[in-house]
């Protein structure tokens, strides 16, 4: 059961998030917070796997309450929720120590996936923050052909779909497979090319004309 602690100021932002994790059966919603002082003495006390944390509060804001928390419990693992999807929130937070930034129009199978992937160790980043990201990254990329992938056809099919942004269940949607059999695939993309995270398989892909 992946315990999670809803950050947010307004309190039916809460509720909706609250009856989403309450329809599904791996997710249990332990606690929630106004601010983020809150946030930050209710993770001492309940200690939960995945803190959804709003950026804008009064008071101690979303990216203050994520430092101290990461600073303070290296184990719980913070995504950013929040309207605002812009590059100074999408940085500072990062830098606070937050695995993931996602905007409040992100679908809700999407929202869970993240909530899973960062219980899991792995980020999640809405399509257009991961864009941003990968296109920071790659214009620091030396000039040159890159090196062949060592990779299956249908493992390029998927790293181009994962470069596009695509979360698993779509990736299994777009091409006919179990989601499983997606993640099977993604596994072995990183195990072949020493990406360890999904970033890192965007990056790759758009360094490879993928995406």
């Amino acid at each position: 059961m992946i315990r999670v602690l809803l950050v947010d100021d307004q309190q039916l932002v809460r509720m909706g998030l609250r009856m989403l994790f309450d329809s599904a059966a791996d997710v249990e919603v332990v606690g929630e917070a106004g601010g983020g002082a809150d946030a930050v003495r209710l993770v001492d006390d309940l200690v939960p796997d995945v803190v959804l944390m709003d950026l804008r509060m009064p008071g101690l804001d979303g990216v203050a309450a994520t430092r101290r928390i990461t600073a303070a419990r290296p184990a719980t693992r913070v995504l950013a929720l929040t309207t605002f999807d812009d590059d100074k929130n999408l940085y500072a937070v990062l830098t606070a120590g937050a695995c993931g930034f996602l905007v409040k129009d992100t679908p809700p199978a999407e929202l869970l996936d993240a909530v899973r992937k960062a219980a899991d160790g792995d980020r999640a980043f809405s399509r257009s923050a991961l864009a941003r990201i990968v296109e920071r990254a790659v214009t620091h990329v030396p000039a040159g052909e890159p090196p062949p992938l060592p990779i299956t056809r249908r493992e390029r099919e998927v790293l181009a779909l994962v470069g596009a942004g695509l979360s698993n269940p779509e990736i299994a949607e777009r091409l006919s497979l179990g989601v499983t059999t997606v993640k099977t695939h993604v596994a072995s993309v990183m195990a072949k090319t020493g990406c360890a995270n999904r970033i890192r398989l965007a990056v790759l892909a758009v360094e490879h004309g993928l995406a």
